[in-house]
Parts: C-alpha cells; sequence; structure tokens
C-alpha cells in the first residue's frame, strides 16, 4: 500500500521526504513550515506516509504539521505586510482596497482559518498575503492558520488511518470536487452565521424599542 502514497510524490520530494524522515515527528514539522512559506509541497501524501508508518501517532502528525504550518506561514504575512498594500493598489481603486479591508476586518479570522483548511489546490498564500496586507496581528493570525491546519491535516490522517493509503488516490482524482463541496459547506456556515447574527441584533433593537 504504501507504493501508491509514494506514486504522489516527484522525485525531489521524495528526496525532501527521505532527507526530514530520520527527524521522525519534527520532519513533518518543517517539512510543513516550507510547504506554507514558500515551496509548494504535497503534505497530504507526505503525512499519509508517517501515518501510515506509525498509526498509533496520527493525532501528533497532524498537531505537528498544523504547528509548522503556523510558523511557515508567517513568510508570506510579513511579505504582505511590508509592500502588499503598494502591489494591490497598483491593480484595484482605493475605494476598492477600502472596501475589502473592511470585509476582512469584519471576517480577519474566518478569512485565515477556512482558506488554510481547505484542500489544495486552493490558494492560501494569497490569503495569508491578504492577512499581512490588511494588518491582522500576529498571534490570531498564527491561531487562525493553526486551526484550519489541524482540521485539514486531522482529516487526512483519520482517512488513511481508517481506509488505508488509497483514500489518497481517490482524494488526488477528485481534488476539485472536494474543494467544491467544502467551500459549499464553509460557505453555507458563513452565511448562517451573518442570518444569525442580523437576527440576534434585530432583536435586541427590538427590545430596545418597546422598552
Amino acid at each position: 500500500m504504501i507504493r501508491k502514497l509514494w506514486s504522489h510524490l516527484h522525485h525531489w520530494e521524495i528526496a525532501l521526504l527521505l532527507f526530514f524522515k530520520p527527524l521522525g515527528f519534527f520532519g513533518v514539522f518543517v517539512l510543513a513550515a516550507i510547504d506554507a512559506s514558500s515551496l509548494a509541497i504535497p503534505m497530504d501524501a507526505i503525512i499519509a506516509v508517517y501515518v501510515w508508518n506509525n498509526r498509533g501517532y496520527f493525532w501528533v502528525y497532524a498537531i505537528l504539521g498544523a504547528a509548522g504550518a503556523a510558523i511557515g506561514a508567517l513568510v508570506p504575512f510579513y511579505i504582505g505586510r511590508t509592500g502588499g498594500e503598494w502591489v494591490l493598489l497598483k491593480r484595484i481603486p482605493r475605494a476598492k482596497y477600502e472596501q475589502l479591508r473592511a470585509r476582512f476586518d469584519r471576517h480577519h479570522w474566518f478569512a485565515v482559518m477556512v482558506p488554510a483548511a481547505m484542500p489544495p489546490p486552493f490558494p492560501f498564500k494569497l490569503f495569508a498575503f491578504g492577512a499581512g496586507v490588511f494588518e491582522m496581528r500576529v498571534v490570531p493570525y498564527m491561531v487562525a492558520v493553526f486551526a484550519g491546519r489541524t482540521v485539514h491535516y486531522m482529516v487526512t490522517a483519520l482517512l488513511v488511518v481508517y481506509f488505508g493509503p488509497q483514500m489518497m488516490t481517490w482524494m488526488a482524482l477528485h481534488s476539485m470536487l472536494l474543494l467544491t463541496v467544502f467551500a459549499a459547506l464553509v460557505t453555507a456556515y458563513l452565511l448562517y452565521q451573518i442570518f444569525r447574527r442580523r437576527r440576534n441584533r434585530a432583536r435586541k433593537v427590538g427590545r430596545v424599542g418597546v422598552k
């Protein structure tokens, strides 16, 4: 079964995995940090390799992978903070920029956590860059990345534990379907939260009017 996992990796990715594999648990941490910071690595397949070889510690790999991603994601975050505003203002009008900033400020935690939980090929680094541009605080940003990646890697690890490495093949073949379904579920949840908040505000306004 393990050969099926190796088939999802390119030669340089296999070399990278073999180089960091002697580090054990912390190999996942380092690889996840590299993936979130710059070089795109198929972390689902790599975590699957680790988990399949040591299934009793699947949760450790998921958490350490999420922690590594939270550290690595500081790279696009600080790139966005140092020069991202200038880049965006060259491409969109100031009014549109301020509108995007206002929307991000209202839902900044979900705007990072949800993309971090998304399966590939979702462009998470763009949202990490945006968080830096719109000056999200560092600690909440890292917590949001950690939470999102924990969900993502935990689901990957559990699928491998219960269904075997062949799940990675299925996920690779249906990545766009999974992304679409996940995005639809997240959108439905966010719309529900927005509707609930507006309804609660309306009730509070009604109570004040009655008094």
